[in-house]
């Protein structure tokens, strides 16, 4: 797979960084990164290479979309995690926001539940050099064998908060994620404390692609909003 990267990418880039600046939508460390991630580059049709820096949502196959610019940047800055932190991303997609978290020097271990965006996206990966950890399987069970995470970003709507990843979720961690059964999420950053008791946050309305799950999994958590 061939890749370019003009002096006209690297402007748009300054230009989208620019307005999530002035829109204070993200931290200084999330701008930085994503000035360095070249967004058009996780786009799947070359043809629209020029809308790669507009803020706006595109479709990458599979029913999923690439998010906003500036959903990834307000996620990335809710997150607040560290350099050589553990991070569980739940749908890998077009592989951007996996980008922006390693170039954070974050270890992200990413699940997308789509075989097609999975083999395409670790493809993509690894022409750029990239090394997340990748799998392909169900958001809602998260990664058991290399849990507990100090951070875990869900980039779908959920219906609910999967009890499974709250488990997951190292003491002292936080989870980013929209939850909602209707079109419109709302954000919730979830912080569990040294004694593993949870508190949750919500940070605005959202619209995201659903979650895909291969079961149901039962309320019980106490962090779930419903319309």
């Amino acid at each position: 797979m061939k890749f370019t990267e003009t002096y006209r990418h690297k402007g748009l880039r300054r230009q989208m960084v620019e307005a999530l600046r002035e829109r204070k939508v993200a931290d200084e460390a999330t701008l930085s990164a994503m000035l360095e991630v070249p967004r058009h580059l996780f786009f799947p049709d070359q043809a629209f290479l020029e809308k790669a820096y507009e803020d706006i949502a595109f479709r990458i196959g599979a029913g999923q979309t690439i998010s906003h610019p500036s959903t990834v940047a307000y996620q990335t800055t809710l997150l607040q995690a560290k350099k050589g932190m553990k991070v569980l991303e739940i749908g890998t997609g077009s592989g951007y926001q996996c980008a922006v978290l390693l170039q954070l020097g974050l270890k992200v271990y990413s699940i997308e539940r789509q075989h097609e965006l999975f083999i395409r996206t670790r493809k993509l990966f690894e022409s750029l050099a990239l090394k997340p950890y990748t799998f392909f399987g169900d958001g809602y069970q998260g990664q058991p064998t290399f849990a507990p995470f100090d951070r875990i970003l869900v980039t779908a709507g959920a219906p609910i908060v999967p009890p499974a990843l709250l488990e997951q979720l190292v003491p002292g961690g936080r989870m980013v994620i929209p939850v909602g059964e209707l079109d419109v999420q709302e954000m919730l950053v979830i912080d569990k404390d040294a004694d593993g008791n949870l508190k949750q946050e919500i940070h605005g309305e959202f619209r995201f692609v659903p979650m895909l799950e291969e079961k149901n999994f039962g309320d019980g958590t106490g962090l779930i909003r419903r319309r």
